[in-house]
């Protein structure tokens, strides 16, 4: 499996300092948490949510900011010089990065929270310059980059995606304080379209290309079919940037969803056969979490295509746009904490020194207690949203935040683990050892 054999020599070879990807992912297990909490403190208002500041909208952005792009650029700090054959920076600068980007988050989820205007601003504001400042070394590292054309073309895409998402975002952000850019549907279109599908999406879809065949020992799936996969996500997304602005007819936006859901149908044939024809087919409960992430991810692009042809809430169900978002988001959320459930242990045992019986396992530094509470939790609280959703039940919010908040910590726990075992001296672990 030479694929496979690639991604590990790179990985090995290119090594940050476990400070760096492990402080991000530590940072997206806390705001996990605080999101369960934020929830289930504004569940009275979270089955209709259609924006607005307040507690939903805080739960919101600390899912999508604190958990999902602050693992996003965790692990691509680590996997683009893999991917690449490039640096990507300094250590030094790297861990600056992180200072900027997670007090902006914690600030701009605090402004909603509170519904300060200002405080908004000014997160909004910090946010956008960390990942100014992100996608500057991404770009870098990109424009050298020797290696992984599939990866460095959804790379070049996602970065195009969060200048339109970031200019949406602060449009938005800039109406509570008389400042807007845009028309407000317009901005929200953009806004949801380019993170969800856009950044985050194609971020998702790019790594996978390194994660899924290291993962499961096989080789590098096809580049052709993925390049195709990445070309139709593109023109999905101009599709739906276009519609947005108002300067193509109203069934570009139907065309924009059939566009995405032929990529992800491309990518998902690519990275199933990998799952088949690797050498390793039993891969835990953390890719059960990633193919259910893959099947909500497509249920939200046919769901979009829907309302794009509708151009309204669905017939008998009043909150199909508020379903979207948990699906849609949820999909992302789902996917991340499986491949976390992987990262995390097989970073943590490439970093951990060897002991007397020779190199620390990735199962030696996973605790499964924890991992399999928050498989069973997760689900069960992302089944519950979505149903309370449809049944506008604020009971069934409390239930799902309570029962995800517990997964979160749960997976916390699993986190602290792994890190602590891979901070252990060797020769204390060997003691242990019967």
């Amino acid at each position: 499996m030479a694929g496979a054999a690639n991604v590990l020599k790179g990985a090995k070879n290119r090594l940050l300092p476990a400070s760096i990807p492990f402080r991000f992912f530590g940072a997206a297990v806390v705001f996990h948490v605080l999101a369960w909490l934020l929830l289930l403190a504004g569940a009275p208002a979270a089955t209709g949510f259609a924006g607005g500041l307040g507690l939903p909208l805080a739960a919101l952005h600390a899912v999508t900011l604190g958990v999902l792009v602050m693992t996003a650029i965790g692990a691509s700090l680590q996997l683009l010089p893999v991917a690449t054959a490039q640096a990507i920076g300094s250590p030094r600068l790297l861990a600056l990065l992180w200072w900027l980007y997670a007090p902006a988050v914690a600030l701009l989820v605090a402004g909603m929270a509170l519904a300060a205007p200002w405080l908004l601003a000014a997160g909004a504001l910090a946010v956008t310059l960390a990942l100014l400042c992100y996608a500057a070394l991404l770009a870098g590292n990109l424009a050298r980059a020797r290696g992984m054309p599939v990866v460095v073309a959804h790379s070049w895409t996602a970065l195009a995606s969060l200048a339109v998402l970031l200019w949406a975002a602060d449009a938005l952000a800039g109406a509570y304080v008389g400042a807007s850019l845009l028309a407000r549907g317009t901005a929200l279109l953009l806004h949801v379209a380019f993170a969800v599908y856009g950044f985050m999406g194609l971020l998702v879809l790019g790594f996978s290309y390194i994660l899924v065949p290291m993962f499961a020992l096989a080789d590098t799936p096809a580049q052709r079919p993925a390049l195709v996969s990445a070309a139709c996500a593109g023109i999905g997304l101009l599709c739906a940037g276009a519609a947005a602005v108002e300067v193509a007819p109203v069934w570009t936006l139907p065309l924009a969803a059939l566009a995405g859901l032929l990529a992800f149908g491309l990518h998902l044939r690519l990275m199933l056969h990998a799952l088949r024809s690797g050498m390793r087919r039993e891969l835990g409960r953390s890719f059960v979490l990633v193919r259910v992430g893959w099947a909500a991810l497509a249920t939200s692009l046919v769901l979009a295509l829907g309302l794009a042809l509708a151009d309204r809430p669905l017939p008998y169900f009043e909150h199909t746009r508020t379903l979207f978002g948990v699906l849609s988001v949820g999909a992302l959320l789902t996917f991340l904490l499986g491949m976390l459930g992987r990262i995390v242990p097989f970073l943590a045992s490439m970093h951990a020194p060897p002991g007397r019986r020779g190199a620390q396992l990735p199962s030696a530094l996973t605790a499964e207690q924890p991992l399999a509470w928050h498989f069973h939790c997760h689900l069960a609280a992302m089944a519950a949203l979505m149903l309370a959703v449809a049944a506008d039940s604020v009971w069934l919010v409390r239930a799902a935040a309570l029962v995800g908040l517990t997964g979160a910590l749960a997976f916390g726990r699993f986190f602290w683990f792994a890190w602590r075992r891979m901070a252990t001296p060797p020769t204390l672990i060997d003691a242990k050892l019967p």
